[in-house]
């Protein structure tokens, strides 16, 4: 399979030599299980990360080629974890640039000078911690509206050019309500095709109750337009799991996507605010943002993090904008 996997890599236009090394790295991992990397469970996988830190060796190039590897092979719940590991791994970075960039060198140097956060491929139990303290400097160096407006950006750092094309679309649309409607539509039927396949998508395992769950409420993968505002729920992280759960506190756990929180949820602290959630807010604002052109404000309903079953948001047009 790892000349299939060359190809694979090579599909992704990475280099010959990104390819090469990435190729040897599973190589690597696989010296170490004595055993095909496609018969690794998830502990292997912290067993061997943990190792990596350990020896200084976790560079982002090689857990990286590792998660590609486990996505390439279809190890859902290899994939799952290393999608939970990695996910969060640009967020601090980010929030350093766009606070600097916000207000000033200055309250970054309050606000990260000292910092203590986890090394990379560490588990997500180990983040919340940091976290709380992040949120705690932000509260005593900037304004509230400041802070969120400092996270609410693409801390993912997702392409915008995934959103691009979006313009067409609603450019061509009879109204915003049914750019809206036909966006929802296409994300069921893209969740449909998942369910049908068993692949998982994104890091979630669809099935046929979590596409039912989410054909009836558009605000899930799209938007409802009331009062100027798009109101937008975030589909949960695990949703088959939340779908059958009862237990008040796991379905706040399965809700939440935020890899750097959410494992304080289970823990009972550390205690992080509501406002953390801004980050979040950014993510789902993000193709509004390059669908209109601009920057546009938003607001957290609810969250996980907050003590509420779903995440939700309220991103505000500016009227010129609507059709």
């Amino acid at each position: 399979m790892k000349d299939e996997f060359t190809e694979y890599l090579r599909g992704r236009k990475m280099g010959e030599d990104e390819v090469k090394a990435a190729v040897e790295y599973v190589k690597e991992f696989e010296r170490h299980l004595k055993k095909p990397y496609e018969e690794a469970e998830v502990e292997d996988v912290k067993d061997y990360v943990s190792r990596l830190i350990s020896m200084g060796e976790n560079s982002e190039a090689r857990l990286l080629a590792l998660a590609r590897y486990s996505q390439y092979a279809d190890m859902r719940d290899v994939w799952i974890y290393w999608a939970a590991v990695l996910g969060g791994r640009t967020i601090f970075p980010s929030i350093r640039e766009r606070l600097q960039a916000l207000a000033g060198e200055r309250a970054l140097d309050r606000v990260f000078g000292g910092l203590d956060t986890p090394p990379l491929g560490s588990p997500p139990e180990e983040y919340p911690e940091a976290t709380a303290e992040l949120m705690r400097r932000l509260e005593a160096e900037l304004s509230p509206e400041m802070y969120r407006r400092v996270l609410a950006g693409n801390h993912h750092r997702v392409p915008v050019e995934r959103f691009l094309e979006n313009r067409g679309r609603y450019v061509e649309a009879e109204s915003t309500e049914a750019y809206l409607k036909e966006d929802h539509d296409r994300a069921v039927a893209e969740l449909e095709e998942y369910a049908g396949s068993g692949r998982v998508w994104y890091e979630q395992v669809i099935t046929r109750e979590v596409v039912e769950f989410v054909r009836g409420n558009q605000e899930m993968l799209s938007a409802v337009l009331r009062g100027g505002k798009l109101y937008i729920t975030k589909i949960p992280y695990a949703p088959r799991e939340y779908l059958a759960e009862e237990d008040p506190t796991m379905r706040r756990f399965y809700m939440c996507h935020c890899p750097l929180a959410r494992s304080a949820i289970l823990a009972g602290g550390p205690e992080i605010p509501l406002d953390w959630c801004y980050c979040s807010a950014g993510f789902e604002k993000l193709p509004y943002d390059v669908l209109l052109g601009e920057e546009l404000e938003v607001e957290v309903l609810e969250s996980a993090i907050g003590g509420s079953d779903r995440c939700r948001f309220a991103v505000t047009v500016p009227a010129g904008k609507l059709k």
